[in-house]
């Protein structure tokens, strides 16, 4: 058994260089974009690496005033999938920055509250 103590200095400056690789990483995310598309190509939603929806484009043929259920409905599953791909794509990141195993979904970004998918 050693009686040597942890370099508490080499410690921190570990600890400070990876702060710093995740930084630039999540600053990198936020340039990196994913896209889903529904309904046949009606609705398509692009998320950065950072789960933010940057993008939703609606095909004019899927605006029926009769069944904006649809809409909704084929917009919200846009939305999941693209922050899905966004999720899954922050957390490839961060384990190549970081090489450490992370699980696939890191929880990156703002929360999603509310209703089931």
């Amino acid at each position: 058994m050693s009686d040597k103590l942890p370099d508490v200095g080499a410690m921190l400056a570990q600890a400070r260089e990876l702060s710093e690789k995740m930084r630039r990483v999540q600053d990198d995310l936020r340039h990196q974009t994913v896209s889903a598309t529904v309904g046949g190509g009606m609705v398509e939603v692009t998320a950065n690496g950072a789960l933010e929806i940057v993008q939703v484009v609606i095909d004019p043929l899927a605006v029926d005033p009769r069944d904006v259920v649809m809409l909704q409905d084929l917009v919200r599953a846009a939305v999941n999938q693209a922050l899905q791909k966004a999720s899954q794509l922050a957390g490839a990141a961060m384990q190549q920055a970081t090489g450490l195993p992370l699980p696939a979904d890191i929880g990156l970004g703002p929360r999603r509250s509310g209703g089931g998918s």
